[in-house]
């Protein structure tokens, strides 16, 4: 019997998930990358739909959001649980929502380094790597399913 994950990941409740979704963000991109927060609070949050990973115990640990554009953006773990598949459970997620909307596409700005996260998971670059917040991003794109968008044309 395969022993059971220590987390999940679901679709977050808004506005009640809100705080844990800002804490991690706060945490990662603000405390740890040096993002600053003018930046990382776009006010765009509660028009996105988000992913979060909770704990058994429903600790947050991870995040990311879908913009109503199918940008995917803001997937940020906790420096102690990563390595350990979160951050490709969070963007399976974000991409089964986007699908399960009819969206053709999904894309985002990969920092360089986690570019290889993306690529393994079906992104492809669709341009050069340019600086955005301070730090070397690199534009990306998945195609989806046609199956809920095909128009017969």
């Amino acid at each position: 019997m395969p022993a059971e994950s220590p987390y999940t990941v679901m679709e977050a409740r808004l506005p009640d998930d809100l705080p844990a979704i800002e804490a991690i963000r706060r945490q990662v991109f603000i405390e740890e990358q040096g993002i600053p927060a003018q930046l990382e609070w776009d006010g765009r949050d509660t028009d996105c739909r988000h992913a979060l990973a909770l704990t058994t115990r429903k600790d947050a640990l991870g995040t990311g959001r879908l913009d109503a554009d199918g940008r995917i953006g803001r997937i940020a773990v906790l420096a102690p649980w990563r390595g350990q598949g979160i951050g490709t459970a969070i963007l399976a997620a974000l991409t089964a929502m986007a699908r399960e909307r009819g969206d053709y596409k999904v894309m985002l700005h990969a920092q360089l380094e986690a570019s290889g996260l993306y690529r393994q998971a079906g992104f492809r670059e669709t341009g050069t790597p340019f600086m955005e917040a301070g730090i070397r991003h690199v534009s990306m794109e998945k195609l989806l399913s046609r199956r809920n968008n095909d128009t017969g044309s």
